[in-house]
């Protein structure tokens, strides 16, 4: 930890050196919505990532609305190695699409929908060695898999009143939609979207990424944000296809501050009623705590790392997981990435009694992609990478000494 330490500390040297960009045109609708600052920091829901990220998507005018399109869908064979490995091959991705336009004063409107081939997977998921959480099917709970999501990831609208050149008030509902909790969804980071491997600190830091209702009200000044959220605390439920309705029983606040163009940083914590299908009883705490720093890198690349905590309890104790990633962005065709996480998990085998143990557990994922353009503005990517898995000598019989995981596909962008 101590040179990750470092890292972190000399990119944020680095980042309050950086300027900041300047305030948009408040009559522009290519600026933000929730605040007065550059379009680019906004991420997924209400999270921010540094203004200096790539804000790539089919932009058109319609009368006073700006329409924004975008779409990823990854083919991808996945293998996993060992006793609880498998191999499979699956679609996953995203396709979204924005409207949103500037009002009298300064105000904002946007309306946002996304979609997922994620449903395609079917019942079983995807495999993924140490991944836990939720149910595919209402009735097992996965474990080395990846479990699907819903075929509506989001459909939101947000609204934000400006106050002054600095403040604004706003508001975000969903439904399905983003509370105010942990960093931007892993799909939308920079530093690890080109990778079509879900992380394994998926259910500490950004699952609540897809809740079926939520409403967030919340205080931008300048670059500080203040936010919270009343949502949904269930999960999704094994039908993919559907839209879930239920009281928004849980409840996330969110403190943002963008101190430069290159740098993000926020703290948060949820508190989730009843969040798993199939343990109802239990209630959830989760915190987290995130640095994102992104930068370009000559004319066509950029480097963007994550650095990310998260703590969620579990019956009378708490869990803890890390992960730092980082992707480098060398020129229009070639993007490098890496991934490391270590995770504190009681999901891994059956309960022992009434709890089941907890083992630490970590992940090394490194990859490589190559774009090749082909028509228009979409890009056609062929990638893969691979992935060593670390388990504890308890845990030695059941999945290895070593057990590794590779995948390797093909990726369709237009942008």
């Amino acid at each position: 930890m101590g040179r990750i330490t470092l890292v972190v500390a000399a990119a944020a040297a680095c980042a309050y050196a950086a300027p900041s960009s300047s305030e948009p045109d408040m009559s522009d609708p290519m600026r933000a919505v929730l605040g007065a600052y550059a379009m680019t920091r906004e991420s997924s829901g209400t999270s921010w990532q540094p203004d200096a990220s790539v804000h790539a998507g089919l932009h058109r005018m319609a009368g006073e609305w700006m329409l924004m399109g975008h779409a990823l869908l990854n083919g991808v064979y996945d293998w996993q190695q060992g006793p609880r490995g498998d191999r499979k091959t699956f679609v996953s991705g995203m396709v979204m699409g924005v409207a949103r336009r500037a009002l009298s004063g300064g105000d904002m409107l946007q309306l946002r929908a996304m979609l997922s081939p994620d449903p395609l997977m079917g019942k079983s998921g995807l495999p993924l060695l140490l991944q836990t959480g939720e149910t595919a099917d209402g009735i097992t709970p996965l474990v080395d898999r990846q479990h699907p999501h819903d075929l509506f990831v989001e459909m939101s609208v947000g609204y934000s009143h400006r106050l002054n050149a600095r403040d604004s008030l706003f508001a975000y509902a969903g439904l399905p939609g983003e509370p105010a909790f942990g960093p931007p969804a892993f799909m939308h980071r920079l530093s690890v979207m080109d990778s079509p491997e879900p992380p394994i600190t998926h259910h500490w830091l950004d699952s609540t990424h897809i809740v079926f209702g939520v409403v967030t009200a919340g205080f931008v000044h300048a670059d500080w944000k203040l936010e919270l959220s009343r949502f949904r605390g269930r999960e999704p439920d094994q039908f993919r296809y559907n839209i879930e309705t239920g009281p928004l029983d849980s409840t996330a606040a969110r403190v943002s501050w963008n101190p430069a163009s290159t740098l993000s940083l926020q703290l948060s914590f949820a508190n989730l009623m009843h969040p798993e299908q199939l343990h109802p009883d239990e209630n959830q705490r989760k915190w987290s705590t995130s640095s994102i720093y992104t930068r370009p890198v000559h004319e066509l690349g950029w480097w963007s790392t994550t650095l990310a905590w998260g703590r969620r309890s579990s019956g009378p104790g708490w869990l803890n997981a890390f992960a730092i990633e980082s992707a480098l962005k060398f020129n229009a065709a070639w993007t490098g990435f890496a991934r490391g996480e270590r995770v504190d998990n009681d999901e891994l085998v059956p309960a022992i009694g009434s709890r089941a143990p907890a083992y630490t557990v970590s992940k090394l994922s490194l990859g490589l992609i190559r774009d090749f353009p082909i028509a228009g503005r979409a890009k056609l990517g062929v990638g893969a990478q691979y992935a060593f898995n670390f388990v504890p000598d308890a845990l030695a019989p059941q999945y290895g000494s070593s057990p590794q995981g590779a995948m390797v596909f093909v990726r369709l962008r237009v942008e």
